[in-house]
Formats: C-alpha cells, sequence, structure tokens
C-alpha cells in the first residue's frame, strides 16, 4: 500500500517530541506515532461512512494500555489485559474534552480516536502524548476538525515550572496540571496542586503558552505536507417556517420554567411543552413524523438556550432565580451512619451526596500495576452516580467513565491533606453517594468525603471544598461567570470549571468548555470568584464539624504500633510465615509488618490487640542477665534441664542449680511441659543463656506441680 511517510522533532523540557506517520495503521483515517524518551504512543483516527440517526456527535476515545509496553505480563489467571485501567480511562477522558468542542455541530458521523500505548519507559507520563496524536491524526485526516490543539503537563519544583515533569518530579513538587489549548486560547486544565495560589495557577497556565504554541506549529507543519482533503460537510438547514412557528407556540412557556423554577417542575414543564409540540407540529391525524419530531426538539433546545442565555446576559438572573454569584442554600451532616466509620451528607440546593469512610490496615491499600508506574494507594474516594438521583430508571452495570472521572477529580483533591502513613498508618476508601444531582455533584463529593474523613478521626491537614463555575459568552464576546452552576447551565452554558481547595489555596482543578477556548482574564475571574465562593463553603462545613475527631470510631480497627529491630522480622514472621499466622489465629488481630521495623497490629478487640502485642514483644524481646523469667521445661537430660524463656529462647538449667540442696536426678524435680521460675546466671562466650532456679521465689510450689 502506498503511504506518504513524514517525520517532524521538537525538544520538549529534558527530551525530543517525534511525530511520525506513514509507516503505522495506513487504513486509518490518520495515524501517527508519538514517541518522548522511551515512551511511544500510537494515536490513530478513524471515520465511519455513514451518519447516526441520533442527536449528538458519536466521538468515541480509546486509550489502550497494553503491558507489554512496561514489559510485563498481565496478573491473574488469563494473563490478558481484561477491561480499561481507571488511568487508561481518565487519560481517555482528558483527550476527549480537549478535541471535541473542535468538530462542526451537526455533525453525525462517528469518529473513533484510539490511542495505543506501545512503549513506556515508567518514567515519563503517556497521557499528554495521547492528546498530542488525537490533534495530530485528526488534523491530517479527512475529518472535518477545527485543529490543531495541543497539550503539554506543568510541573513545578523547587519553585521552577517544568514541562512534561516525570513521576519523580511530580512527586517532589506542589504543581501537576495538564493544559490543552490552541495559540490563543485554554481548552482544558486538568490537575491537582498542594494549597498553591490563584496566581500560581494562572502563571502555570501562562507557562505552557510557549510549549503549547511551538507543539501546534509542529502539527500544522506535518498537516500541510501529508494533510488529506477534509470531508464535505454542510450542516443541516432548519425549516425556517417550522422554526418560527414552534417559537411562537413555545416561547412563552420556556420563559415562564425558566423565572425561578426548581429543576423537577421547570423540567416537567419543559416535557410537557415538547410533547404538545411535537402533537402539533409534527403529527398528521395518528401519523408521527420522525424526522419533524427531531426538528422539534432541536428548535426547542435552541430556543430554551436561547433564553436562559438572554436572561443571564441583559437581566443578570438565572434559571432559579440566582444572582450570577449566589450560591445554593447549603447543608451540612455528619455521623448519619452508625456503623461506618465516618460519614457525612453534603447538599447544595437539588444536589446531595453522602460519603462514608472505611479504615483498615495498609494490605488493604489498592495496589496498582501499571505501564506508568506502580504505586500503591493508601486513600482511595470512590464516587456512584445511580440513575434515582436524577429521577431516571436505567440499568446499573458498575462504574461508568463519568463515574471514574469524578471519583478521581474528587480523590486527587483530597488527597493531598490525607497524613501519610507513617502519621497515620491506615489505608483509607471513602465512597460518595450521590443522592440527588442537579449540578457540581463531584465538588459536592470533594465537600462531602473532607467532613466524612473529619468524622473518621482521620486528622486532615485541612478540609478541601470544591465549586464548580460556569460561563456565557455573548455574540459580541460578552462573557458572564456563574457561581455554582446547576445542571441546566452546564448543559447550556460555554464552561464548567471545577476548583477545589483549602483556605490556603488550590488542590484540585477541571475545565471543560464548549466553546473554542477562553482567555487568561477570563480565567483570572473565574479563579477569584471561585475563591470567594470556596471561603464560603468552607465556612458551612466548619460550622457542622470544624475538626478531626480526636479518635477513630469504636468500630473502626484500632492499632497498636510496636517497634522493632529489622533484624527480627523474620522471627516475627516465621519460617513460611508460620510465627505470624499463629498470632493471627490465636488472637484475630491484623499484623502488618513494615520495612522499616514497624509492626502494626489492628484489632477492634482491646484484649486481643494486647495479647497479640505481647506475643510479638516475647519473640523478640533479648534475654537479660539478672532477670527472672517464667518458662516451661522443654527438653530434661541427665546433667540439666532446657527451659523455654522466650518464644525460641531457651536455657540449660544445670542439675546443680535446680534445687538449693543435691538432687540424684534431674527428673525427681522435674517434668516436660512443667512452668517453672528461673533466673538468668550469665550468657557465655557462645551465646549460650545458662539459668539457675536457687534463690528465685516461686520457682516450685511445695509438691513440685507446674506453676
Amino acid at each position: 500500500m502506498e503511504s506518504t511517510q513524514y517525520e517532524a522533532k521538537l525538544q520538549l523540557g529534558e527530551h525530543e517530541l517525534q511525530i511520525s506517520t506513514g509507516k503505522m495503521a495506513r487504513q486509518a483515517s490518520g495515524a501517527v506515532v508519538v514517541r518522548y524518551a522511551g515512551s511511544v504512543v500510537l494515536v490513530t483516527a478513524t471515520l465511519s461512512k455513514n451518519d447516526r440517526d441520533i442527536d449528538y456527535f458519536p466521538l468515541m476515545v480509546d486509550f489502550e494500555e497494553k503491558m507489554y509496553a512496561a514489559g510485563k505480563i498481565p496478573g491473574g489467571f488469563i494473563k490478558r489485559e481484561g477491561r480499561a485501567s481507571d488511568h487508561a480511562v481518565i487519560s481517555a477522558r482528558l483527550v476527549d474534552r480537549a478535541i471535541r468542542p473542535l468538530f462542526p455541530k451537526g455533525f453525525k458521523k462517528e469518529v473513533q480516536v484510539v490511542c495505543l500505548a506501545l512503549s513506556s519507559d515508567m518514567e515519563n507520563p503517556i497521557d499528554v502524548l495521547g492528546l498530542v496524536g488525537a490533534s495530530t491524526a485528526l488534523s491530517i485526516s479527512e475529518i472535518p476538525f477545527d485543529g490543531p490543539v495541543a497539550a503539554v503537563r506543568v510541573g513545578r519544583v523547587d519553585g521552577k515550572f517544568i514541562v512534561n515533569p516525570t513521576f519523580a518530579q511530580q512527586e517532589e513538587g506542589d504543581i501537576d496540571i495538564v493544559i490543552a489549548g490552541n495559540e490563543q486560547s485554554v481548552m482544558m486544565v486538568e490537575g491537582e496542586m498542594k494549597e498553591i495560589s490563584e496566581a500560581d495557577f494562572l502563571e502555570a497556565l501562562e507557562f505552557a503558552r510557549e510549549p503549547i504554541s511551538k507543539l501546534i506549529a509542529l502539527q500544522r507543519e506535518i498537516a500541510s505536507h501529508i494533510g488529506k482533503a477534509k470531508v464535505e460537510f454542510v450542516a443541516p438547514v432548519p425549516d425556517e417556517e417550522l422554526a418560527r412557528k414552534v417559537e411562537e407556540f413555545a416561547e412563552p412557556r420556556i420563559r415562564a420554567a425558566l423565572d425561578g423554577k426548581m429543576k423537577t417542575e421547570r423540567e416537567a414543564d419543559i416535557a410537557a411543552l415538547v410533547e404538545q409540540a411535537v402533537a402539533e407540529f409534527a403529527t398528521d391525524g395518528e401519523a408521527v413524523d420522525s424526522a419533524k419530531v427531531k426538528e422539534v426538539k432541536n428548535v426547542l433546545e435552541g430556543l430554551e438556550k436561547r433564553l436562559m442565555r438572554e436572561r443571564i446576559c441583559k437581566d443578570g438572573v438565572r434559571p432559579d432565580g440566582r444572582s450570577k454569584d449566589e450560591i445554593r442554600p447549603i447543608t451540612c451532616d455528619v455521623a448519619l451512619l452508625p456503623r461506618t466509620h465516618g460519614s457525612a451528607m453534603f447538599t447544595r440546593g437539588q444536589t446531595q451526596v453522602l460519603s462514608a469512610v472505611t479504615l483498615g490496615s495498609p494490605r488493604d491499600a489498592q495496589r496498582i500495576d501499571g505501564i506508568s508506574n506502580d504505586i500503591e494507594k493508601q486513600y482511595m474516594h470512590q464516587y456512584n452516580f445511580p440513575p434515582f438521583s436524577v429521577g431516571e430508571v436505567r440499568m446499573m452495570r458498575g462504574p461508568s467513565r463519568r463515574d471514574i472521572g469524578h471519583g478521581m477529580l474528587a480523590e486527587r483533591a483530597v488527597a493531598g491533606m490525607i497524613p501519610n502513613e507513617e502519621e497515620f498508618p491506615y489505608a483509607i476508601r471513602v465512597v460518595s453517594e450521590v443522592l440527588e444531582s442537579n449540578g457540581s455533584s463531584s465538588m459536592a463529593s470533594v465537600c462531602a468525603s473532607s467532613m466524612s474523613l473529619m468524622d473518621a478521626g482521620v486528622p486532615l491537614k485541612s478540609p478541601v471544598a470544591g465549586i464548580a463555575m460556569g460561563l456565557v459568552i455573548e455574540e459580541s464576546g460578552a462573557h458572564h461567570v456563574l457561581t455554582d452552576i446547576q445542571g441546566v447551565e452546564d448543559h447550556l452554558g460555554d464552561m464548567d470549571f471545577k476548583v477545589a481547595g483549602t483556605s490556603k489555596g488550590i488542590t484540585a482543578v477541571q475545565m471543560d468548555i464548549k466553546v473554542k477556548g477562553v482567555t487568561a482574564g477570563l480565567m483570572k475571574e473565574a479563579m477569584e470568584k471561585a475563591r470567594v465562593a470556596r471561603m464560603t463553603i468552607l465556612g458551612k462545613m466548619n460550622d457542622a464539624i470544624s475538626s478531626p475527631r480526636p479518635d477513630v470510631s469504636p468500630y473502626a480497627p484500632r492499632l497498636i504500633i510496636i517497634k522493632i529491630d529489622i533484624e527480627k522480622i523474620g522471627t516475627v514472621i516465621g519460617p513460611g510465615g508460620k510465627t505470624i499466622r499463629r498470632i493471627t489465629d490465636e488472637t484475630g488481630v491484623k499484623v502488618d509488618i513494615e520495612d522499616d521495623g514497624r509492626v502494626l497490629i489492628y484489632t477492634a478487640d482491646a484484649a486481643a490487640g494486647e495479647a497479640a502485642r505481647k506475643m510479638v514483644e516475647d519473640l523478640v524481646a533479648e534475654v537479660e542477665v539478672g532477670k527472672i523469667y517464667e518458662g516451661i521445661v522443654r527438653r530434661i537430660v541427665n546433667f540439666g534441664a532446657f527451659v523455654e524463656v522466650l518464644p525460641g529462647t531457651d536455657g540449660l538449667v544445670h542439675i546443680s542449680q535446680i534445687a538449693p540442696t543435691r538432687i540424684n536426678q534431674v527428673e525427681d524435680v522435674l517434668s516436660v511441659g512443667q512452668k517453672v521460675r528461673v533466673k538468668v546466671r550469665e550468657i557465655d562466650d557462645m551465646n549460650r543463656v545458662n539459668l539457675t532456679m536457687k534463690d528465685v521465689p516461686g520457682a516450685l510450689d511445695p509438691d513440685n506441680n507446674p506453676l
């Protein structure tokens, strides 16, 4: 097969980024290979031949992580990759959100973007490579695409900004954000930070402009040499007469629905209006014209969008009657669930999230074996969005991509405030259940999870709150930033900008837009309004719970920490784990041993915990000269008896040291299994323990019976 090959390179941060095309996946509409250090990602964009009869743009983005990319074989019995990892889902969403606004409105052919990780050096993140590759593949293909768009990851270590930091630099630094944009504007932002200021965040955006511009220039160079002609697409022309009649019929009703009504009432009014409009304009007798039904619905949605935006722009009034900067009423409740280790519910308007905390031992931490880096997560946050939360009925088949993405955003927002394992050696799982939703449920889960962690006695460094900011841009270019957006404002507005943080600074952000970029000035305004709103929410949360509980729940595992010599770790574990299993079997506790010599005992039973502590301490205890021990006679020989004074440690009581007077044979006084009190007389040069029973109070009872 004939193909056009081309290769372009660019120094980006510490490494050279290379984009090549024409050798792989030549039957896709567009395909490129992106190389950065030891990481390689093949990205393809493919266009279907037929339009889909649907009311949305059918874009599919998949990020495929294959274990061979990191030189690994998948674990488990099947030895084949299964469902996409959470990291792959997050990476796919990252690409999707950056490119989706750049397709023409009304385009209904399926487009699939596949990012296939071929090699990972496990030092440099590969998600941004997939995004750059997706834009390039679309730009050189016949698919209509108003790009290119480019992205870089920005970090900061010791006050210095870094392009595409390594995993090690991310851990060391205080900023880790992915920024996508074009030459003039920001298209998408997502990442986590360590309580940085709004000014620092804006500085990071500015820092990203130059490398993004260079990446876009690189893509334009490639497209100019081997780009295909774009398929002709003409947006469907609406029936102007039908649209006029539908608007005349519906406008008063939609204005009334948008006049201060709550979500349920507004949606009921709109649904009834749609039904009447379809009956009026798309039904002839009993026959329904399906094409006209869609056109009527499109007109109604467009009218609702225009009227909502018009009211916000002209009157400064939102659909539920709020002003642009007004937050919905907030209520906070804690300690709702009696047997969970911590719980809290955060309600903001018609969005309500219940979070529950479970504490476990370090062995309950999530171990992730991936192609980028192997990690162990002490803190896990999971988000669930059941259909009843929006009054719908649908199958529940496990977490969706949206659930995973929202859960990860909330996890990033709070993770930096979780104490390290040395300070609080528990695995922590938070589950946020969305009970009701009308916008910004992910930020509500940040607030609920923060309060539930404090209710569980987790010593958070600071509570975290989140807020979602919206945007309406007029045709003139004037803009209106909205604080605490609800569902209809997200759906019909131009931006969903989520900001989470503490009273000191920002911890996580995520921005999606429906327009082709936002300016730095607009971002600055949105950030400042988000900061003011965040402080208000933190105050409400503080009224419910102002600091972590002084102790964990009585139903949570209690923790006992023993520090032992690392040379004794093997003694506690025993051959094949025999000794540690005996401790857990006899006491019912959980025991974890860390490499630094910490023995962590978890139990809800205080007596069992103390019993396990004594067993461990006895195992690692050193025999002391002059100290009296209660031991057990383990073996008798003709010159004395061997007594176990500590687990695994025996000493010899010579026949002359058994009694104050001479005895003829050891069996006259002692028997195997008998309990006796002995004193350590000496430890000789060969580390042998010599014992005595002479002058030891209670060494034997009067009848030589075991003590």
